[in-house]
């Protein structure tokens, strides 16, 4: 097999493990990782990624930016207006309800409407209409004597309700400058509200056995809307509404984006990394891409990622390791196919998918095709190499047995005929990564053992632990995490980095809530410098 060379160009550098200087016998164990920072991303507003808008103050035709797409008389009802830059909508002596369309419609997609306050009685909401048959999904908020009470979620297929939700809020949510939002958690969704800066879960639904928003004609027929109902002489007045590609509540999963032999790449000065957007527990994670100034903490979203398997649906897998491969000049990589649990089977058909993309799928909304690889069982977290003494690709992934247990597999393909060589390992696995240190690679893998274990490449042997000072866990929180270790050139603060994150799940989600976690940066040294 020929030798990879980074993409002229596009990646300006793939970092080579032991280019730091550090002597070629360093070991994974010798070295100390001491917390530098933490962040938790929170649909953080500087972070989301445009898809559509409605902003009053740069509406100059609202009714052909922004048309009605229910039949409605608002001569009789109610009018909208601009003033002093915000949407207003009042009702006269009729009840009246309306939808004015801002976007079209991604199921990974965040929704906001942003409420500046209410009058009299009714509704304002979030809505999204196929246009070809009338079908309604809407998340709506009701109001009386001006203040919120209760959010609902409702779908509407074939003229029928199908799903209705209600949540009574809380009597200490204010009265003005709101935001409703929807997170759509592609096989379902979680509704939110925030107030001061901090988003509340209201509640959530799934509904994919009775729509299935995977399916791509979804994307094509689906409006999203501002919708509203007003009983007699009320009125709501509006910010405004936007659609986005978001971080969501919570990060996970985290790891480097390599070339074929496992080095990090290194573009526009910025490393890239794989890790899951939350949505609460399976199916509704998806995939996400992000990067890092490694000199600094600025950890910034890229994108989102779904995976095709040609059976007409976006899938929302995750868990994924991505490589450029320069000799076909594709992205390929592998990822775990926990979409099966969205009504495809469960743990039964959950597997290890190949996936590819002629197209770089770091930024924006990217979609990859997927296979599977041909191993039998429900394992998760595939990292893969290309050993190029070896002429083998070695796949370290979580081998499903009583419990998850790290196991090594070879093949002379990257996706197809998979052998296991070593393992599965006694401790509980997650997280596995195969990294160089010097010239010598190991393999890590975080447990719910309070450790991260190190073992030696191939065989998995036990060769030690990684020493972490303030470590992502406590005694009231989990510590099945990744570790993601990166050896760095000349020139940064540390010849190592780590990022890792904690498993602290967003509040109010009842089980399972998977929706972790907050971002942790590491720094690495030899323990032999003082």
């Amino acid at each position: 097999m020929e030798l990879y060379s980074p993409l002229i160009g596009l990646i300006t550098l793939a970092l080579v493990s032991g280019s730091n200087g550090a002597e070629a016998s360093a070991h994974p164990w010798d070295l100390a990782f001491k917390r530098q920072a933490v962040k938790r991303m929170i649909f953080d507003p500087d972070q989301t990624i445009p898809l559509s808008a409605l902003r009053p103050p740069e509406v100059r035709d609202f009714d052909l930016m922004h048309p009605e797409l229910f039949e409605v008389d608002e001569g009789v009802g109610a009018k909208w207006s601009i003033k002093k830059g915000k949407l207003t909508r009042e009702s006269s002596n009729v009840a009246a309800h309306s939808m004015r369309w801002v976007g079209g419609f991604n199921a990974y997609a965040t929704y906001d409407l942003s409420v500046h306050r209410l009058e009299g009685k009714g509704n304002t909401g979030i809505a999204f209409r196929d246009s070809s048959n009338g079908d309604l999904m809407a998340t709506r908020l009701h109001f009386r004597e001006g203040r919120p009470y209760q959010i609902t979620w409702e779908v509407n297929l074939d003229g029928e309700r199908v799903v209705e939700k209600k949540w009574d809020l809380r009597g200490d949510l204010g009265v003005e400058d709101l935001i409703l939002r929807v997170q759509m958690a592609v096989v379902g969704v979680n509704v939110l509200v925030e107030s001061n800066g901090e988003s509340r879960l209201v509640g959530f639904a799934d509904f994919s056995k009775e729509i299935d928003l995977r399916e791509k004609r979804h994307m094509r027929y689906f409006d999203f809307g501002v919708a509203s109902e007003l009983e007699p002489n009320s009125s709501i007045v509006l910010h405004g509404a936007s659609a986005g590609l978001t971080p969501g509540t919570g990060q996970a999963d985290i790891r480097a984006i390599t070339d074929p032999e496992g080095s990090p790449l290194f573009d526009e000065e910025r490393l890239w990394f794989t890790m899951t957007v939350r949505g609460r527990a399976l199916p509704n994670p998806m995939q996400a891409v992000f990067s890092l100034n490694p000199s600094v903490f600025d950890i910034r979203f890229e994108g989102i990622i779904a995976f095709d398997l040609g059976d007409g649906l976006l899938r929302n897998e995750h868990a994924s390791h991505i490589f450029y491969d320069s000799k076909s000049d594709e992205w390929r990589g592998w990822t775990t196919g926990f979409s099966a649990y969205g009504g495809d089977g469960g743990e039964s058909a959950k597997t290890i998918l190949a996936v590819s993309s002629k197209r770089d799928p770091r930024r924006g909304f990217s979609i990859m095709k997927a296979k599977p690889v041909g191993i039998d069982g429900a394992h998760e977290d595939a990292h893969c190499i290309y050993d190029r003494e070896a002429k083998k690709w070695r796949m370290l992934l979580c081998e499903k047995q009583e419990k998850f247990r790290a196991a090594m597999w070879e093949s002379e393909h990257w996706d197809k005929g998979f052998q296991r060589i070593a393992g599965p390992v006694a401790m509980d696995s997650t997280g596995t990564m195969i990294q160089k240190f010097g010239d010598t690679r190991y393999a890590l893998f975080g447990s719910a053992d309070r450790t991260v274990y190190i073992a030696t490449y191939p065989d998995l042997e036990p060769a030690g632990e990684l020493e972490i000072y303030l470590p992502p866990w406590n005694e009231g929180n989990g510590t099945r995490i990744w570790p993601n270790v990166i050896s760095l050139p000349e020139g940064y603060p540390a010849p190592y980095l780590a990022l890792m994150m904690d498993r602290v799940n967003f509040p109010g989600m009842p089980k399972p809530n998977w929706t972790y976690g907050a971002l942790y940066l590491y720094h690495g040294w030899p323990k032999s410098e003082k």
